[in-house]
This record gives structure tokens, sequence and C-alpha cells, in this order.
């Protein structure tokens, strides 16, 4: 079997797999979820219906706010390759931004690269927002970003911080869920990266700490994983569409480190199933741990109102 045909036919198999293994439902807690984790449907659709679950996007966006979207479009691929996040489900979150009576709705990306128009345009992000009456936001002029303190941060105590990421009345995280060569898996919490001005300063100062020094000035709103594909090797970029089958999850989460544990449990158990790439443990992924002990969020799953839904 040719190697896109193995692909093919093992996401099936990926798609079947249920949530109870891997962590559990606790929707009999009372009031409305913490996290909502949905399987088996398109990108769009997913969205609809976790969102439906968490109280609507009206539970987050107040009319007469601005909104401030930070996927992930650090690269120059496709969404076949799994790189970015899925154009269609940012683009639903935009409308759904609206129908709330948001004011404004703006998309932003510290892209990995300086040609971050071409990157807004090859991966479909930029067409789906401003389809929806969004508007795209540069991440490339330095003089976007401003000087901002980190009060509470062990290794990174200051950053030049993107305009629209400073005390936004709104701020929806939407990662997508992939390898990284550097940090194995990047998610939420990596994916502020794209907030500030020098990335390589923070890989040359204990890249895990600075990722969860940087979670504990970021305000975040709700944080919405995109785990349509998931690209299990060659991160972050990606080589090849064989690397990121289609397995559609998603995970919408109030609490951002929740959403990355989650997250990182639904990428190891992807990866057994697809023979590729390592099973991460929790215990792997140092920023969370991290972003832990400075009280960003929790790594206990049990202690949330989690609902599980397969459409």
């Amino acid at each position: 079997m040719k190697r896109r045909e193995f692909v093919t036919a093992i996401s099936t198999a990926a798609v079947a797999t249920p949530f109870g293994e891997l962590f559990a439902d606790t929707s009999s807690k009372a009031g409305t979820p913490d996290m909502v984790a949905v399987r088996n449907g398109e990108a769009a659709d997913m969205f609809e219906r976790g969102i439906a679950e968490m109280g609507g996007m009206g539970r987050f966006v107040k009319k007469g706010q601005k909104v401030v979207l930070k996927p992930n479009i650090g690269w120059d691929r496709p969404p076949e390759y799994g790189s970015n996040t899925n154009p269609e489900l940012v683009g639903r979150i935009v409308k759904h931004c609206f129908d709330a009576g948001a004011k404004e709705v703006l998309c932003f990306d510290r892209t990995c690269g300086e040609n971050w128009d071409e990157r807004y345009e090859i991966s479909g992000i930029k067409e789906a927002v401003e389809k929806n009456g969004g508007e795209m936001v540069t991440g490339q002029v330095s003089s976007m970003f401003v000087d901002q303190d980190i009060p509470r941060g062990v290794s990174l105590k200051h950053a030049r911080v993107h305009k629209l990421a400073v005390n936004p009345d709104v701020f929806i995280n939407i990662p997508v869920l992939k390898h990284h060569s550097g940090t194995k898996v990047t998610c939420a919490l990596k994916n502020y990266m794209g907030c500030i001005e020098d990335r390589p300063w923070w890989h040359k100062h204990n890249l895990p700490q600075c990722i969860a020094d940087f979670s504990t000035y970021q305000k975040t709103t709700l944080t919405i994983v995109d785990a349509y594909r998931v690209m299990l090797k060659a991160g972050p970029r990606g080589t090849s569409p064989d690397f990121a089958p289609v397995v559609k999850y998603q995970i919408i989460s109030t609490d951002i480190v929740a959403a990355d544990v989650a997250a990182v449990m639904l990428f190891a158990n992807v990866a057994r199933q697809f023979g590729m790439g390592v099973p991460y443990a929790l215990s792997d992924i140092k920023y969370i741990a991290a972003a832990v002990k400075l009280g960003v969020g929790t790594d206990n799953l049990s202690k949330l109102n989690v609902k599980r839904i397969s459409i």
C-alpha cells in the first residue's frame, strides 16, 4: 500500500477512537462546561456544536466589543499540511463573534518569515476572515509592538507585545495541534509566541519557561484547539500532507493549560494509532508544568466540567 493510501485507510480508525480513552466526561457537574471536546465532524461543524454546549459565543463576546483572534498562521503551507489553523474554523469563529454583537473582529499572527501576506493567503485564513467581515492585521511591522512588563515572569521579565494582544476586550486563541522539533508538541500556550516580536530571545533563554511566563501576562477569553488534522512529525512547518492525517477533533476551553493537557493526550493517542511520531507524555511538555506552577491553569482535568461530544 502506498504511503498516502496508508494514511487514508488508518485515518478512519483514528476518527472512530472514543474520547473515553483520553479523558473522562465530567459533564454531570453543575453549570456550563469548562471544556468541550468534539469529535468526528468538519472543523466548522464541530465548532458550531462545541460553542453551543459552552453557552454560545454570547457568553464570551458582548455587544460593541473588539475581538482579537490569534490562530497559527506561521507557515507558507496550504491547509492539508496541518501547519496552520484550519481556515474554515477561523472563518466560522469570526461569524459567531459578529453574531454575538462584536464591533470588530481582528486577526493576526507574527509569521515565521517576512512574507507574512503570502502566508496569510496560502493558509486560506485571510480569505476566510475577510469573507465573514473580519480584518487581517500584520504581525511583522515593528511599530505594531509595544514594550510590556511581565511581572510574574521567571525568565521573561519584559517583551515587545503586539498591540492587539495588549489588554484586549476579547482574545480568542486558536492554535493548531502539531508536532514541534523544539518543544515536541505545540498548541495553545506556545501559540502565544506569535504575539511577541523577539522569538529568538525565548529560544536562547529557557523556551518552556518563557512560554509559561508569557501566559501569566496574556489575557485570554477562550481557547479553541484545531485538531481536524494533526501533524505527527516534521513540525512545525511540515513537509508532507501524509504526516498530517485528518482525525477530526476539536477542544474548546476556558482554561488554556487544561486545553493543552487534553491536546497532548490526544496527540499521543493519535501518534500511537498512526505509528508515526512519538506519543509524548505530559511530563515531556515542559511548558505545561511551568504554567501550572505559575498558577495559569490546571493540569488536572477531573477538576473541570468536561463535556465530550461525538457528531
